[in-house]
């Protein structure tokens, strides 16, 4: 009986792993990547970036409230 209950627990910790790993640890990489970089990346960066917010879509919508992505304008104004 403990078997099923360690594999069962074992189980439910993966889970957790992976969905914490896939809605916050990588889309809150991607917002950090994509604020530092956004105006120097080359195009096959870009396009992978892309590629990457297609795939981790969920993940930036949870956080998108928060995090500000807008360019930096001089301070002339």
């Amino acid at each position: 009986m403990e078997s099923i209950f360690n594999n069962s627990f074992a189980t439910l910790i993966a889970y957790i792993g992976v969905i914490s790993i896939y809605l916050l640890v990588i889309p809150l990489f991607l917002f950090y990547w994509m604020n530092n970089r956004w105006n120097v990346m080359g195009k096959f960066e870009r396009l992978g970036i892309y590629g990457l917010v297609f795939l981790f879509f969920p993940g930036l919508i949870l956080f998108s409230p928060f995090l500000n992505l807008r360019l930096r304008g001089s301070d002339k104004g």
